[in-house]
């Protein structure tokens, strides 16, 4: 039984692995999936000094509290920063690293040096009303959607789960400087439909940090692929060494 931790991405909540958590579960894992400060079950915390940080110190918080070992970290598109992060404070405590159309960073980095279009994204929160608050993403003509979905039902359920990003979340610079976590294997799992007009994929280096050749999947659908491909997704991950 192997221990899958996965974290979703801006704007998200836990709610947002629902189709995948009992295809999981049914394999014979353990699987978590919640929210981070600001969202789902935590929208009650949202506030502007919410930040990257903060998001780190809940998936650390979680692992160590629940004291797991052997976690397959999973983070969808913004937490590829949290997740990297995570692995570099505990990394004894990580068996696989996995990448979902996320953001890779190299230490150093905010989620504006990654993806830069994000910067347009923290000058108009800092430009507005409330100073600090990043709504949601709209939804775009097909093949884009809404974060990649676009079956009408599915596009309405997905919106009961958004709520707006604390903007220190994408100015908030990981530090990746625990050469520990370099033995961890790392997955990256890219989704190649609908990608919206501006968004860059930065490329993978050939080989990982442990010295093994980069590992790339990819599912032919949008960004939301716990939504749109829940069993193909699911498949990848029960697959990983």
């Amino acid at each position: 039984m192997s221990t899958y931790l996965l974290v979703h991405g801006a704007w998200h909540s836990g709610r947002a692995w629902e189709r995948v958590v009992p295809l999981l579960e049914s394999a014979g894992h353990r699987v978590l999936a919640p929210s981070l400060t600001g969202y789902g079950d935590k929208a009650h915390l949202l506030g502007p000094e919410v930040g990257l940080g903060t998001h780190i110190d809940d998936i650390v918080g979680l692992i160590v509290e629940q004291d797991l070992t052997e976690v397959v970290l999973v983070g969808h598109s913004y937490a590829g920063l949290v997740v990297s992060s995570v692995a570099d404070r505990v990394p004894e405590r990580i068996a696989h690293l996995v990448h979902l159309d996320a953001m890779v960073p190299r230490d150093g980095e905010s989620a504006a040096d990654v993806l830069p279009v994000t910067q347009n994204l923290i000058d108009l929160a800092l430009k507005s009303e409330s100073g600090w608050r990043v709504p949601p993403l709209p939804e775009f003509p097909p093949p884009a959607g809404l974060f990649g979905v676009t079956d009408p039902a599915d596009v309405a359920w997905l919106r009961t789960l958004l709520s707006d990003q604390p903007v220190r979340c994408l100015q908030e610079r990981v530090h990746l400087d625990n050469r520990a976590a370099d033995v961890i294997p790392r997955t990256h799992i890219h989704c190649t439909a609908g990608v919206p007009e501006g968004i860059t994929r930065r490329p993978i280096d050939p080989i990982q940090p442990n010295g093994a050749p980069a590992r790339i999947r990819e599912l032919a659908t949008g960004h939301d692929c716990m939504i749109t491909m829940p069993a193909e997704l699911t498949e990848l991950l029960l697959t990983l060494d």
